[in-house]
């Protein structure tokens, strides 16, 4: 393995500007699927923060006990379509509404906590069982009524904005597929071409390897091992460029976004989730880089 690239890296730099040519088409398709990659995962974290925005309030009714509101409680809590189930007392109702009124002090003295009814609050797991889910709980007989409201608005509203974004994240993965795909397709293409120059460069040697007994592995290795290298520079330089990319720009986006989980908060999860990037890419890099280099000297061969 070692003469083989010894024998690579000496075709390299025989014919550097070729080596170039490979390694920046190469850096630029993975460069390119870097970014995409986290604006497929970043996208995905939105549609999933938007779905489970929506705020399911069961008002009780009055007179009810704790240990019936403990039972109810238990019982959503325990089904997997709801998250985040939360008890408002009459007290926290009052305390809510006078935070929400304190601009007008007048409006909070006006009223006391014997009108407001307690209510359990909670989010679906998926904006697809909130109207599942509201039949249920109006079915239990503590409940009076059943809101359904979030911060985008009501029902309508949000029904709306969240099918918008899964158009738009549609169009995201299928237009980044798609382009990822066109330059995936010119870098394997340059890549069979310099290796076919290559193999034609070395015409008179690799004849003279056939004629001595050399194996046809023992052939391919050194053009092998070339493409292979050619890969993993680009896979890695366009990797890198990628990384320091949202890196500089992960501080902005995340206090634009706020609380919107859209990439992993901290240097740690965000340096995993570029290293599990990187090792997908350089497993397809090699994957081109081999399919690429076996193809361009079987055509070789038949050619001779």
């Amino acid at each position: 393995m070692n003469i083989h690239f010894k024998t690579a890296l000496g075709y390299i730099k025989r014919s550097p500007f070729q080596a170039l040519a490979a390694i920046f088409v190469l850096t630029l398709t993975f460069f390119v699927t870097t970014v995409l990659a986290v604006l497929v995962y970043s996208s995905g974290n939105i549609l999933k923060y938007f779905e489970t925005r929506p705020q399911i309030i069961a008002f009780l009714k009055d007179g009810i006990t704790p240990e019936q509101i403990s039972a109810l409680q238990n019982r959503l809590t325990s089904d997997e379509k709801i998250k985040d189930v939360r008890y408002v007392s009459k007290e926290e109702a009052l305390s809510i509404y006078k935070t929400a009124t304190e601009d007008n002090p007048l409006l909070s003295e006006l009223v006391s906590p014997t009108i407001f009814p307690a209510s359990l609050e909670f989010s679906v797991t998926n904006l697809n069982f909130a109207q599942e889910v509201i039949d249920e709980v109006k079915k239990e007989g503590i409940v009076g009524q059943v809101g359904f409201t979030a911060s985008l608005g009501g029902e309508k509203t949000l029904q709306d904005v969240v099918s918008r974004l899964k158009n738009i994240i549609f169009y995201i993965r299928v237009g980044g597929i798609g382009f990822v795909a066109i330059l995936g397709a010119s870098s394997f293409l340059t890549l069979l071409v310099i290796i076919s120059m290559r193999i034609n460069s070395r015409k008179t040697e690799v004849e003279i390897l056939d004629l001595i007994g050399a194996t046809p592995g023992f052939i391919k290795s050194p053009i092998i091992f070339e493409a292979l290298i050619y890969s993993f520079f680009g896979v890695f330089l366009g990797w890198v460029f990628a990384y320091i990319l949202w890196l500089y720009l992960t501080p902005n986006i995340l206090s634009y976004f706020g609380e919107i989980p859209i990439l992993p908060k901290g240097i740690l999860n965000l340096s995993i989730m570029f290293g599990i990037i990187l090792g997908a890419e350089l497993i397809i890099g090699s994957l081109l880089a081999f399919s690429g280099s076996i193809l361009a000297v079987s055509r070789a061969r038949k050619t001779r």
